[in-house]
């Protein structure tokens, strides 16, 4: 009998790239068909088929709180009552930005808009006019968004230009984009002696969590912070993921790194779209309308988004939550780990507060070409088996996932459980 699950697929083929609207979620990478949820509560999620399963993606990390936390909807419902989009300023606004602010003393303003890849365009687009310059720097293995200058590869030598990584993106646009392996401090040094004055930004997920979880080393992210401002460059901390997901300070306060511009997204919405940019007086003032570089959103600062954003960022300042949540996300990774080793399966895992990576490999990988030597078979293989068994990750090995406040040490345990059980039989 064909489930629920793949008769949605074959419809959506027809009308849908792919049958799906964000290419992960085709389950590409691991094969097989993609879940079709109907709702979530808490940790869980329900798929088209009645299954329940213990999600560990999140909505790729907005939901630090878990599905459906009832402040966050009751504050939607209420919002939406009065009215769903005005296109116009809003009370509301101001109290998220405000707030960002506060929380991320590296912002003096913001401005807000409804996509991480909105706000990355946008910051790199303003550095540029502030800085007058063409040039971007950006590192191997991580994702910015899908707009043209952040769809490049790295080129064939350590210092040449970028090739495009997409159709439709033009090469002389991705010429202006420098890509530097992650975590390498010669590769940085000696592309700022070589190119620092035509530098206008270098952009960086302080935790990158688009090609699995990679964590940067101080010495990389100090001399990135050195060489950015001793060239009067911009320094970007793409903080769509990180932000309030590896602590209140987000990455830049865990590290003590200031960035010139952050871009924030996935938890200040909620779960719902919204994101935002901003940075030092001096830069954001050259936004139109006040400076040259236009950014505009009919969208921007929706009210219902702002009020799911508003609840969430409220709620995850309760004192003890983020040390609750890291404690839960090192149950998970410690359980796991220690559960291979007792059957010699080659495998590690680590996190970053509630971001965690998982690796078919001896050791974490430190940049793109070690996560591309783990064992993508074996994890393809561990997905499915814990799919089967309930357990939700994400459907690729090349991404990080995200533990919620509403796991608790029953649910994690479980998932241990689980994957003991499938790494025994190795």
């Amino acid at each position: 009998m064909t489930s629920r699950n793949q008769q949605l697929f074959e419809r959506a083929q027809q009308h849908i790239p792919g049958g799906v609207n964000s290419p992960v979620r085709a389950f590409g990478s691991v094969g097989g068909v993609p879940c079709f949820f109907e709702r979530g509560a808490g940790a869980q999620v329900w798929d088209a088929d009645g299954r329940a399963y213990l999600d560990y993606v999140g909505s790729w990390g907005p939901l630090i709180l878990g599905h459906a936390h009832p402040e966050v909807v009751a504050a939607v419902q209420q919002a939406a009552a009065r009215g769903l989009s005005f296109g116009a300023p809003t009370e509301a606004e101001l109290e998220m930005v405000d707030l960002l602010c506060r929380l991320v003393p590296s912002m003096d303003m913001v401005r807000l808009v409804s996509s991480g890849t909105e706000a990355t365009m946008s910051a790199i687009r303003l550095a540029r006019g502030y800085t007058g310059r063409d040039m971007l720097v950006k590192f191997e293995g991580c994702y910015h968004g899908h707009s043209d200058s952040l769809l490049v590869k790295a080129g064939s030598g350590l210092l040449t230009f970028g090739n495009p990584s997409s159709g439709g993106v033009p090469a002389d646009l991705a010429q202006h984009t420098l890509v530097l392996p992650y975590n390498d401090v010669t590769a940085l040094v000696e592309a700022f002696a070589q190119q620092g004055d035509k530098i206008a930004a270098a952009i960086l997920e302080p935790v990158a969590g688009n090609m699995n979880l990679v964590v940067p080393s101080r010495a990389f992210l100090q001399t990135l912070r050195e060489l950015t401002a001793k060239h009067g460059a911009v320094l970007i901390f793409d903080e769509v993921m990180t932000g309030f997901r590896v602590g209140l300070g987000s990455a830049q306060g865990l590290f003590g790194i200031t960035p010139d511009l952050s871009t924030f997204g996935k938890v200040v919405g909620g779960g719902m779209p919204l994101a935002a940019f901003g940075g030092k007086r001096d830069i954001m003032e050259k936004i139109a309308p006040l400076g040259p570089v236009y950014q505009a959103g009919t969208l921007s600062g929706n009210p219902v988004a702002v009020a799911a954003g508003l609840a969430t960022l409220k709620l995850i300042q309760a004192p003890g939550f983020y040390e609750r949540l890291t404690a839960r996300t090192r149950q998970l990774c410690e359980g796991l780990t220690a559960a291979a080793q007792k059957h010699g399966v080659e495998f590690c895992a680590q996190h970053v507060g509630g971001m965690f990576g998982l690796y078919f490999a001896a050791a974490y990988p430190t940049s793109f070409a070690g996560v591309m030597a783990c064992d993508k078979a074996a994890f393809n293989r561990f997905f499915h088996a814990m799919l089967a068994a309930g357990h939700y990750f994400a459907p690729s090995a090349f991404e990080a996932g995200f533990v919620s406040a509403a796991h608790t040490e029953a649910d994690i345990a479980a998932t241990v459980a689980a994957a003991d059980a499938w790494f025994a039989a190795q």
